[in-house]
């Protein structure tokens, strides 16, 4: 008789059945802590000047934030969550709530997915993919680098938005090429990041990175007068923007250290795939010049007609060359970013339409020293942390009256003040909705929340001390001076 052999010893938990028990549904009594304190607080009274409904979006962001930052619930869930419980909760009517899943926001990230899907299937980002490598990322230090720059470079001079999505695919194929695996390689993380921190840094350079500084600049014209030329609102944004972008990549480099010792597996993968694809084909000349075409449109007509509407066009027309098909768009597109992006917005529109914004803002302002370096520290700081949870321009909107009226009590220079509620309001490293940046590059499935929030906190507090010090000790030699 054969005797039978155990590989894995069978082994016994002699813990007490009440331990093992509670043990093992660690993750439901966090729930149900959660669930608990969340009633208890709804059921508390606002406080002054804050209406139930600004309360109660308040509340149901930081539930919001706890279930991503703990990852008890998957990031996509919890925004549907949060979206269901607006109109739920008397915050936001049920018809207005839903309607704000049509944001633009979300249709460019549709779009972009869309066009990433269409540049890996016909093998363009392959071939990007491989020039990038064969030129640049000869080491992954280099390659890193070169994503991180190139993603910051192309952001001075069109949306960031978009350069995220143009990276996105070219990048992933490079991950595929490696042999990187989701939640495995922190080369990988380092890679995406680069997107998403080059493209929010570079963002900020210039006029052209997205519309808050064109905002900001015609809000301060119509209320005082004064303005800036292009040039003037570079140079102020790049004593930030330059230090910012080699601090930037360091840490990056420290929280997602590189695990490979080169990149030539991924040459090689990326060879044997031109060569199995040969000569470009007709689907891939078509890609690329639809991608050049949009590029440019979202350059140059971005303002006008809007960058969802030209992503949308884009993929229609590679729908009409039957480039792409819907089979396959189902597969590449993220759909859970969609869903968790929509749900967001809507989060993110109730702050500010409830008043729980304009709340935190007075909040913030109401018992600040009249001292002018002090009321430009706060408002700066009010800027950057609310730019996580509303949209870029929105900041812009709520601060800049605020802002320009205390800059006029207090006899500070418009300029300055424009700059402190504008450019901070660029840099939203920490969540998914501050930028579709971030939102694309976690679309990957190589980041979680958390590898996202505790290096975004971090380069924030340092955008922020590296904004005051710009202040204090920089500008007033290019004669913006308190």
């Amino acid at each position: 008789m054969e005797q039978l052999s155990i590989d894995k010893p069978l082994k016994i938990d002699a813990r007490p059945l009440w331990l093992i028990v509670a043990d093992r549904t660690v993750r439901y009594q966090l729930l149900a802590t959660l669930l608990l304190l969340a009633v208890v607080a709804f059921n508390l009274t606002p406080p002054a000047g804050l209406t139930p409904a600004g309360y109660h979006s308040l509340v149901l962001f930081a539930v919001t934030i706890i279930l991503w930052v703990s990852g008890l619930l998957p990031i996509a869930v919890t925004a549907l969550l949060a979206m269901v419980m607006l109109p739920l909760a008397g915050i936001l009517p049920a018809k207005q709530t839903y309607a704000l899943f049509g944001n633009e926001a979300v249709f460019f990230i549709l779009g972009a997915f869309i066009l990433a899907a269409a540049m890996t299937g016909t093998g363009l980002s392959a071939r990007l993919a491989r020039s990038m490598l064969s030129r640049f990322g000869r080491t992954p230090r280099r390659l890193a680098l070169t994503v991180y720059l190139l993603a910051a470079g192309l952001s001075f001079c069109m949306s960031e938005h978009a350069v995220a999505a143009m990276l996105f695919p070219v990048v992933v194929e490079i991950s595929n090429s490696l042999g990187l695996k989701a939640g495995k390689s922190t080369f990988s993380r380092l890679l995406f990041m680069s997107i998403a921190w080059g493209c929010i840094i570079g963002g900020i350079a210039t006029f052209l990175g997205g519309a808050r500084a064109p905002l900001a600049v015609q809000l301060m014209q119509e209320n005082s007068g004064a303005g800036f030329t292009f040039a003037e609102w570079t140079l102020a944004a790049s004593t930030i923007v330059v230090p910012l972008l080699l601090t930037g990549y360091l840490l990056l480099e420290r929280f997602f250290p590189i695990d490979i010792a080169d990149v030539d597996k991924g040459l090689r993968q990326l060879n044997r795939k031109r060569l199995e694809i040969g000569k470009p084909g007709a689907n891939e000349i078509i890609t690329a010049i639809v991608m050049i075409l949009t590029i440019a449109a979202w350059m140059f007509l971005g303002r006008q007609l809007g960058l969802a509407s030209i992503a949308l066009l884009a993929t229609a027309v590679l729908f009409a060359f039957r480039v792409v098909s819907w089979e396959k768009i189902e597969e590449y597109v993220n759909w859970g970013i969609i869903l968790m992006y929509g749900g967001s917005i809507a989060l993110a529109s109730a702050l500010e339409k409830s008043g729980a914004a304009l709340w935190i803002v007075n909040r913030g302002l109401g018992a600040v020293s009249p001292e002018p370096f002090v009321v430009i520290a706060v408002i700066s700081l009010v800027a950057i942390i609310l730019t996580e949870c509303i949209s870029h321009a929105a900041v812009v909107a709520i601060l800049m009256p605020i802002g320009l009226g205390l800059a006029q009590g207090l006899a500070i220079d418009p300029k300055i003040m424009t700059l402190a509620i504008a450019l901070p309001a660029g840099l939203a490293y920490c969540l998914p909705m501050g930028t579709p940046a971030t939102a694309i590059v976690y679309g990957s499935g190589h980041l979680g929340s958390r590898e996202i929030i505790i290096p975004g906190a971090l380069i924030m507090l340092f955008s922020w001390l590296l904004f005051l010090g710009s202040i204090y000790f920089v500008w007033p030699l290019i004669g913006l001076s308190l």
